[in-house]
């Protein structure tokens, strides 16, 4: 038989051979044995099989790749040039199908990968910052690809398959959807601290009634807006409500600086806000409710394990 070096047209040889199945993968299995060990016999010792089946594997292989792998002499085998270069690459291949099985079990586990979640904001110490924190650290091989949205567009977000989940304020029932009540946070009245009602243990949404009520158009703002004009059908005067652009923090700049005041749940008075006073309202039906919306096409392990996480943190249930 006439050998040939190993080249890269061999190395193309043996992907299509290997790729078509005339190498069999027990094949380059015991030809790596044999390059460890420097003998048949070793080899097949450490495989658990017979040295003559190890022998007949490496010569068909060889014969099919028409490349000597190993010299042969009375004191044991020693790899060709060829050889070193073959087994080098092999071993770079077993590394790779290593780590995509290991990668994909990973996957599967939802131990990695990416998770794309919408929030309406996140305040340090909050419960979804403490949760998303939580699981960051459980799971360092997820992504968290994080992104602030408003409720409405967060649900055609998640429909359309762009966010695998959104946590929004409020309850969220919507009929192609599955959501799930997360936990519940009282609402409190964010004012100047140079305003009359700063110093008082509560307020009433009737002592509101003449205020200029600042909101976000997005993150929380439209339900904020919304809540709003429920709590004062029917009252007179109709609050003025202002809508702006901006972010949380600018808005409670807006506060402090004396443009109105807004309505916020009681994580938010955790916040390092100057000049601003946060007042509970007492005559507020019940605490909010803060959901999570998925859909239900979505099987993502990764989705199941912060669920999991979350029922431990915020003690709920675990059914998806």
């Amino acid at each position: 038989m006439r050998r040939r070096p190993y080249s890269r047209s061999n190395r193309e040889i043996v992907e299509r051979s290997v790729f078509s199945g005339r190498i069999p993968m027990a094949a380059l299995v015991q030809t790596r044995a044999v390059a460890e060990y420097l003998s048949f016999h070793c080899a097949a010792a450490a495989l658990g099989i017979s040295q003559s089946s190890v022998s007949a594997r490496v010569k068909a292989l060889e014969e099919e790749l028409g490349i000597l792998l190993f010299e042969r002499n009375t004191r044991g085998v020693r790899l060709t040039d060829a050889g070193h270069q073959f087994v080098s690459e092999i071993d770079a291949a077993f590394e790779i199908l290593d780590r995509a099985i290991k990668t994909a079990g990973m996957h599967a586990r939802g131990e990695q990968g990416t998770l794309r979640v919408g929030v309406y904001a996140l305040v340090s110490g909050g419960p979804l910052d403490v949760l998303l924190e939580r699981f960051r650290r459980s799971y360092a091989d997820v992504t968290l690809d994080i992104a602030e949205t408003s409720a409405r567009e967060a649900q055609v977000q998640v429909r359309d398959g762009h966010l695998d989940v959104a946590f929004m304020p409020y309850a969220n029932e919507v009929s192609d959807l599955h959501s799930r009540l997360l936990w519940r946070d009282r609402l409190m009245v964010a004012l100047p601290e140079t305003h009359p009602l700063a110093k008082m243990q509560h307020v009433e949404w009737s002592q509101l009634a003449d205020e200029n009520f600042l909101v976000r158009r997005g993150g929380a703002g439209p339900q904020v807006h919304d809540l709003i004009l429920d709590r004062s059908a029917g009252r007179r005067p109709v609050p003025n409500i202002i809508r702006f652009d901006v972010g949380r923090d600018t808005l409670l700049s807006m506060i402090a600086a004396g443009y109105g005041i807004s309505v916020f749940v009681e994580e938010n008075a955790t916040t390092i806000a100057r000049n601003v006073a946060f007042v509970p309202i007492s005559d507020e039906p019940e605490s909010a409710p803060f959901s999570a919306v998925w859909s239900p096409k979505n099987s993502k392990p990764a989705l199941r394990k912060l669920f999991t996480l979350a029922a431990d943190i915020l003690r709920i249930p675990q059914s998806t």
